[in-house]
């Protein structure tokens, strides 16, 4: 175009407005279409070659379509996204009814710089172009993208109901019609009780009850996580924090249970030095990651547990009072085995068809001297114990009917008038018994008795027998306690 023709109008402001004019014109020929949005984000105008694909968008007419807002008829639309914040977007990739696209879109603004509407425009049609395979990979990396997010989604989605705590004893019916009642508020939730007894499965089924059920819920067993890295798996790090710190950053639990549920299993061994932040974190719902100084607003309901007694903790020093109140407002005691043995019945059906779904075993039930047997169990590793007792005796049997004699030597302590009832006790003296069973038997019953005496405290109970908190941990989940 000559700019010097003296058909051209001589003032700049004229030359610029044929130039647009003339752009405009050029644009809207050579690509696959335009479209023009107001302020308000209705249509105002499309081109010749975009009502060529109002058909695959559901309108068989113009008319029906021009003066529609944009997000309303065309899916997936960021034009609005460009009116309010005044930025172009250049060059993007738009899936839709319609098909596939590679679009530009650019704020209008008028003479005073004000964004008064938006142009959309089509580059590229992946049916009419050579980039077609690309564009494809990259919709199959959409689809596999969006997969992997609904999968991770239903990863977080709770485990249990309320109705999958088992039992239908005073106690147990108790803990439910509690559980009921607190999943409804927004309130911290505090589950005290031994190990074993179903805290977790609790936290899962008040998240699945409560309003919060839609979002994540997260957990974090505060004692299988060393001191040093504790802070930084509740609080996050900030971008380059100390040496070796992802340059990125990284969200902590609090982070991503945000909106959610975070569940904090066995709280009482949180050392005092990140007490307080939990307290700041409970309290005004804000916290500050490692390494930064820029505070963190969050949306999280917390259910704590532990096997540990907090009240006497306070008392000794090693658990802050404040925390503890602020923990203890809505208490819920889950009661052990031995406190519910009418429930053991239904809980030993219930387990034994989940080993055998996961072993690929047929389901063992349990004959009534067997139900008898483990009925007078104290069993102080509670269901987990008695699962553990049932998936051994499970694989060391082909009968299909479990009996008392097949729980011989799997349990640390027979009662008397069990003995009696097992047809081959009197038969095998139990210093005949072979010497690995023995040996575990020891070790379960020392590991109980160094629970006992330390109040559930690990730490203090793998300091007692001399060996490290982490193998503790592996005796614990061997022996089910």
């Amino acid at each position: 175009m000559n700019l010097k023709s003296p058909a051209l109008p001589a003032d700049a402001d004229g030359v610029m407005r044929l130039a647009a004019q003339s752009m405009f014109e050029l644009m809207a020929d050579a690509s696959q279409g335009m479209i023009l949005v107001n302020r308000e984000h209705r249509i105002v105008w499309i081109s010749e070659g975009y009502k060529k694909a109002l058909p695959r968008l559901g309108f068989e007419d113009e008319h029906d379509f021009v003066g529609r807002r944009i997000e309303d008829v065309v899916p997936n639309t960021l034009m609005a996204q460009v009116i309010e914040s005044g930025r172009p977007i250049l060059v993007d990739v738009i899936t839709n009814l319609s098909g596939t696209f590679v679009v530009s879109r650019l704020p209008l603004r008028d003479e005073a710089g004000a964004v008064i509407g938006a142009l959309g425009i089509i580059l590229l049609d992946t049916q009419q172009t050579a980039l077609q395979p690309l564009l494809q990979k990259f919709s199959r990396l959409q689809e596999e993208l969006d997969e992997a997010r609904r999968q991770l989604a239903a990863q977080r989605r709770p485990k249990h109901q309320i109705a999958s705590f088992i039992g239908s004893s005073p106690a147990a019916l108790e803990v439910k019609r509690h559980a009921r009642r607190v999943a409804m508020t927004d309130s911290t939730v505090l589950l005290l009780g031994e190990t074993g007894t179903g805290k977790e499965l609790l936290a899962h089924a008040i998240h699945a009850a409560s309003p919060r059920a839609a979002k994540a819920l997260v957990g974090i067993n505060i004692a299988a996580i060393p001191d040093t890295l504790l802070e930084a798996e509740l609080f996050g790090v900030a971008p380059g924090a100390y040496t070796g710190a992802d340059r990125k950053g990284r969200d902590g639990k609090f982070a991503i249970a945000d909106g959610g549920t975070l569940f904090l299993d066995e709280i009482g061994d949180m050392p005092l030095a990140l007490q307080s932040k939990l307290l700041r974190v409970l309290q005004e719902q804000e916290f500050e990651p490692l390494g930064s100084n820029k505070v963190r607003r969050v949306d999280v309901r917390v259910i704590a547990a532990t096997s540990r007694d907090l009240a006497a903790m306070m008392v000794r020093g090693e658990f802050r009072a404040d925390l503890y109140y602020r923990l203890n407002v809505l208490p819920i005691r889950l009661p052990a085995l031995r406190e519910r043995a009418g429930d053991i019945e239904a809980l030993a059906d219930a387990l034994g068809e989940d080993i055998a779904r996961r072993s690929g075993l047929p389901v063992r039930t349990l004959e009534p001297d067997a139900l008898e047997l483990l009925a007078r169990q104290p069993w102080p590793g509670n269901i987990r114990e008695l699962r553990n007792a049932l998936e051994q005796a499970s694989m060391m049997s082909d009968e299909l009917h479990l009996r008392a004699e097949h729980f011989k030597g799997l349990l640390p302590e027979l009662p008397a008038t069990a003995a009696a009832s097992v047809a081959t006790a009197a038969a095998e003296p139990p210093s005949l018994r072979p010497l690995p069973e023995q040996i575990a038997a020891l070790e379960r019953q020392a590991i109980s008795a160094a629970l006992a005496h330390t109040h559930g405290n690990k730490l203090a109970a793998a300091k007692l027998l001399q060996i490290s908190r982490a193998a503790l941990y592996d005796k614990l989940a061997i022996y089910g306690l």
